[in-house]
């Protein structure tokens, strides 16, 4: 686990660096692959290849504008980083902290309910701001009513990946890196835990 300012900072930088282009190639790919290559299709590019469609199409669609996918990676990386930084990291740990010790609480169950709680304010909170970002502004009007029910749409598609790509396959690699750059201050602290 982070000691200090700057290692929490490292810590978060690597989990979004991973975690963002997990969510960008899940929502592109996986969730709106299909739409994307129907798209392309309506314009008369046939393809079966989902980042080919999105080129046809001239890019990602945000507030009505196309962009890149790598302008996309950007964005969300930014948002993500800013967030993790000032709202989701502190507050997991917080939470986690008024129901178990972590002097008492063994490691392993520590990080794993600050994971848990850090999917639930990150999930909710991205899912915001993709439903405000990549709202379909050239189908829809956008009211609140239906930027509710899409905010609500994509938590239901991003919860369940979000809590087993972080709990399984991204935390656990984001924790062994963490302690590969900073094997001195961990190797000490994991001295400490033990005693």
């Amino acid at each position: 686990m982070p000691k200090n300012q700057f290692q929490r900072m490292v810590f978060a930088f690597i989990t979004v660096l991973i975690t963002v282009h997990a969510f960008v190639f899940y929502s592109l790919y996986i969730l709106n692959g299909a739409a994307f290559i129907a798209s392309a299709g309506a314009i008369g590019v046939q393809t079966n290849s989902v980042i080919e469609a999105i080129n046809s199409l001239g890019g990602v669609p945000v507030f009505g504008r196309s962009l890149p996918i790598w302008a996309i990676v950007g964005i969300e990386f930014a948002l993500a980083y800013l967030l993790e930084c000032t709202v989701g990291s502190p507050l997991s740990f917080k939470l986690a902290c008024r129901k178990f010790d972590p002097q008492k609480t063994h490691p392993v169950i520590f990080e794993s309910v600050v994971i848990n709680a850090t999917v639930g304010i990150m999930c909710p909170a991205m899912s915001f701001l993709a439903a405000f970002l990549y709202f379909p502004y050239a189908w829809e009007k956008l009211t609140i009513f239906t930027f509710l029910a899409h905010w609500a749409k994509l938590v239901i598609f991003n919860f369940p990946f979000a809590f087993f790509t972080q709990m399984y396959f991204i935390q656990p690699f984001v924790r062994f890196c963490f302690r590969r750059i900073f094997a001195n201050d961990t190797a000490t602290s994991l001295g400490d835990d033990m005693k």
